[in-house]
């Protein structure tokens, strides 16, 4: 995931806000217990999520792929007063790690857990979305997709996370490499539908920004 030196990222951070303490701690316990630490948000693109939410002051907030919370709670940074944010994961065994962080930050009740697949999941949510953040199995990105635009509220926000995908986005693809293909596919759509504009940005593996018009 990295396509500029680590040095370089390095010096990104030090120039970027700092690092929430609570959010410092859970990198920490995440890195320290947890398997696949890389999967986490990390500093950086943390601070991208928690400003991009500032500037849009959601109401709802969808997520999908929880993982440990921590790009949960840089979402929650500019949602508004009443706001929720739903968050989706498959992992039982992280929930409880999940809800510890979520209810030592400033929006515990605020935050609602949903354990199961999304695509299963995503229908029975009765909202209008201000702001999705995608970062769940990459098979299912355009499944996900379809889902979520027609809950989408004019002018909301769609996030989709790991669109470079290392680099193999440029690179041929194997038979069986799913991942890549739909991930081909769906840069090819978001860049294509018009019910949205977009822009990808060369975020650590690649965030694409789509505005619902």
């Amino acid at each position: 995931m990295h396509f500029i030196s680590e040095e370089l990222e390095e010096y990104i951070e030090q120039h970027s806000e700092r690092e929430p303490e609570l959010l410092a701690k859970l990198n920490k316990e995440t890195y320290q217990k947890i398997l696949l630490p890389r999967m986490l948000s990390g500093h950086f693109q943390g601070r991208v999520l928690g400003m991009l939410s500032t500037l849009i002051r959601p109401i709802n907030i969808l997520e999908i792929g929880t993982y440990t919370g921590y790009a949960s709670l840089c979402l929650c940074e500019g949602m508004q007063e009443k706001g929720q944010l739903h968050t989706i994961d498959i992992k039982e065994e992280l929930i409880d790690f999940q809800r510890k962080y979520f209810d030592l930050s400033p929006w515990g009740s605020q935050i609602f857990q949903h354990l199961g697949e999304a695509t299963t999941i995503i229908p029975d949510l009765d909202l209008k979305f201000d702001l999705v953040f995608i970062d769940a199995d990459k098979e299912n990105y355009i499944n996900y997709w379809n889902l979520i635009v027609p809950k989408m509220n004019k002018g909301g926000i769609i996030l989709s996370d790991n669109v470079l995908w290392s680099g193999k986005v440029l690179e041929p693809v194997h038979k069986n490499d799913t991942s890549t293909q739909v991930l081909l596919e769906y840069n090819v759509l978001l860049r294509d539908d018009p019910r949205v504009e977009t822009v990808l940005l060369p975020i650590r593996d690649g965030l694409t920004v789509s505005r619902v018009l």
